[in-house]
């Protein structure tokens, strides 16, 4: 039930505006990680050529194969990250086109989200308060 002005019992009503906005960062975010997914495919393909030899250049000193592992160790962490974000990023996608009148709820309280939060985190599922709430829990 929407109340005049553009406020409804949990908060203010996000308007067409405002959610095609969040849209476009969210599909914004998608295509920036999915580029970045791309150049760690690039860089494993590289890596992987070299340590089987197919690159003349690829250095066989033990010490120099511990710095490239540890460097693969580190891009694979990365990526996972990456992959993870971009889940999340999905996921708000997803909740946006299959209800965009209640995008911009929180998942716990049901109040709306705060618009700077969203507009930071475009793939939020819950307000401050419940985050915080949550992390508080995670550290127990």
């Amino acid at each position: 039930m929407v109340r005049a002005a553009g406020l409804s019992r949990n908060g203010i009503t996000m308007n067409k505006k405002q959610r095609t906005h969040l849209e476009n960062r969210l599909i914004e975010e998608r295509d920036r990680v999915m580029k970045e997914l791309g150049h760690y495919d690039e860089s494993f393909s590289t890596t992987l050529q070299a340590s089987n030899g197919d690159l003349s250049s690829y250095s066989f000193h033990m010490a120099d194969q511990g710095t490239d592992a540890m460097e693969r160790e580190k891009q694979f962490l990365m990526a996972s990250k990456e992959g993870r974000y971009l889940w999340h990023v999905n996921q708000a996608l997803r909740r946006l086109y299959a209800n965009p009148e209640t995008f911009g709820r929180c998942q716990t309280c049901e109040k709306r989200i705060n618009l700077e939060r969203l507009d930071a985190l475009p793939h939020a599922r819950l307000c401050i308060t419940c985050k915080e709430q949550e992390e508080d829990e995670q550290r127990r």
